[in-house]
């Protein structure tokens, strides 16, 4: 049986649709174009993909907090209501 954790294969996905761009001055820029607002720099390609990952996740902290609607992301829904299953006693 295979694990699944939906918010690491939500980011996972969403970082998968990264667009990066070298700038004039050899920098660059990063986006996730569903993900309104999710946008980084960085010296390097892989600074730029290190901030870009820990933007995406306080993006979505926040949307959550304060209860944004969060866009799917290939099927992934952070939107729903948690289910609570009941407490087994013994």
């Amino acid at each position: 049986m295979q694990t699944k954790f939906i918010l690491s294969n939500y980011i996972e996905k969403a970082i998968s649709q990264a667009i990066y761009d070298k700038l004039e001055d050899g920098s660059y820029s990063g986006k996730i174009p569903v993900c309104k607002g999710v946008v980084a720099f960085g010296k390097t390609l892989k600074e730029c993909e290190i901030e870009l990952h820990s933007t995406l996740e306080e993006w979505i902290v926040m949307g959550l907090k304060l209860g944004h609607k969060l866009p799917l992301i290939n099927g992934l829904n952070l939107n729903k209501k948690p289910v609570y299953e009941p407490m087994v006693t013994l």
